[in-house]
């Protein structure tokens, strides 16, 4: 007996197999792109796994409509008569793989993000020098609106930049342009 797995893709439960295609509700995922359904029980090898720690990958092949649905509303001795109709939106995927064999190429990937993460705090202390107050990256956006009353006009115009360039963060913005205008 071969691999099965029952994967949920919309709310719904499907059994899949390896080269099995089934049409789904519409995925917001573009042709070509691999989808990881959330695996529920992996099975056909023995006992089946109801904890799979496996998990199964779909690619997009397509989208499309459904059969069309005719609805049809009569009321009798009125002479009302009103006809619907409705396509349903799926898509259609293919099940590429059942198992950890992606899982494995996926594991390999993970070490060589790490030393980018690593080079990114490294970056964050260079601005620092560069006119920002000190400690101004471990600052809350409440600590931050509260400190940037005392700070110089050149500190809070090089904390915009950093913030506009960086993070982003709304709060931040609008408390450093508060600031800016009250010098």
């Amino acid at each position: 007996m071969s691999s099965y797995a029952i994967i949920s893709l919309g709310g719904k439960q499907y059994r899949v197999q390896e080269g099995e295609r089934l049409l789904v509700d519409r995925l917001r995922a573009d042709e070509g792109a691999t989808v990881e359904p959330r695996v529920l029980l992996v099975g056909g090898n023995g006992a089946p796994d109801l904890a799979p720690s496996t998990t199964v990958t779909a690619r997009v092949v397509g989208h499309e409509l459904g059969k069309k649905i005719r609805i049809g509303k009569y009321r009798r001795r009125t002479g009302y008569k009103k006809h619907t109709g409705h396509r349903s939106k799926l898509t259609r995927i293919e099940i590429e793989s059942i198992g950890a064999a992606k899982r494995a190429a996926k594991s390999d990937a993970k070490p060589k993000a790490e030393p980018a993460e690593k080079a990114v705090p490294q970056k964050a202390e260079a601005p620092e020098a560069a006119g920002l107050p000190e400690g101004y990256a471990s600052m809350t956006i409440a600590q931050l609106s509260e400190a940037a009353g005392g700070w110089s006009h050149e500190q809070v115009e090089a904390a915009l930049e950093h913030e506009r360039a960086g993070k982003a963060r709304k709060g931040a913005i609008a408390a450093l342009e508060s600031a800016l205008e009250e010098k």
